[in-house]
């Protein structure tokens, strides 16, 4: 009887164990499957396309840039902050579902109307042609979302002249600058595309500016500066231009207002 007893006992342990084993398993998911996730809901704007707020971001509250220098072709970025380093990869990227860079966070560059330039040290080498610029640079996510506090930017009105800054204005216009979507998204990285801008001298929450979003053809109104997810592009190329207008719905009257944008979607040729 003690036998029987004690058989039972431990294939009642054993079971238990493997039941407690397999339910961890159970609740992970792959990166693969996670980045197969499409966002739901958001704004229907026809033609399948809808788009929604992006989820809130990791935090990088004394990330700066606390210096810029161009000489000789080069630029030379100061990062300053404890909590921001270039080139690391952002903790939530995978919980936000869209494009990620392998190669960690950056320094968006941009200078003019151009798509940005993606710079993961801190010095780099980068043609500017000789002439007057305006000059935008901001601390980026590893999944391409500007952090938009005051100090994680430069924004410069600059003259350039054999390859180096020989003169600098602090941009005191309202501005807009386009970042994201920007080139080729391949396979998973076509189902949720990030919508990123970055305003300069705009308050768009209380002195009546808005950001129009003309995304193929179709427009919509954008009253909140944060990122949204769009989902539901279709395959091949696609179009955005964004407008900074007035509270009556003018066109601002500042440089390089408005700004587009083609970029392409392809299905992954692996299926």
């Amino acid at each position: 009887m003690i036998r029987i007893l004690l058989f039972l006992l431990l294939s009642t342990l054993a079971m238990i164990s493997c039941k407690e084993g397999d339910t961890p398993a159970a609740q992970v998911k792959d990166t693969k499957e996670v980045a197969t996730t499409i966002v739901k809901g958001g704004k229907d704007l026809g033609n399948g396309i809808t788009m929604s707020a992006f989820t809130d971001s990791k935090p990088f509250p004394d990330a700066a840039i606390s210096s810029i220098n161009y000489t000789n072709g080069t630029f030379t970025f100061g990062i300053s902050g404890d909590t921001y380093k270039l080139g690391e990869r952002t903790t939530d990227s995978e919980a936000k579902m869209c494009a990620n860079s392998g190669k960690g966070q950056h320094i968006h560059l941009i200078v003019d109307n151009a798509p940005y330039a993606a710079k993961y040290v801190r010095q780099f080498e980068h043609d500017v042609a000789d002439g007057e610029h305006h000059l935008l640079a901001f601390l980026s996510r590893s999944y391409h979302e500007s952090i938009k506090t005051n100090g994680a930017n430069v924004a410069l009105k600059v003259l350039v002249k054999d390859k180096s800054i020989t003169k600098t204005e602090t941009i005191k216009e309202p501005m807009l600058f386009y970042s994201r979507p920007k080139g080729t998204y391949v396979g998973n990285d076509t189902k949720n595309l990030m919508l990123d801008f970055f305003l300069k001298n705009v308050d768009i929450s209380a002195n009546g500016y808005k950001v129009k979003a003309n995304i193929n053809g179709t427009e919509t109104i954008i009253d909140k500066w944060q990122p949204y997810y769009l989902n539901g592009l279709p395959m091949g190329e696609n179009t955005i231009e964004l407008t900074l207008i007035d509270a009556d719905g003018n066109v601002v009257n500042t440089p390089l207002n408005p700004v587009k944008r083609t970029f392409t979607l392809k299905a992954d040729p692996l299926g």
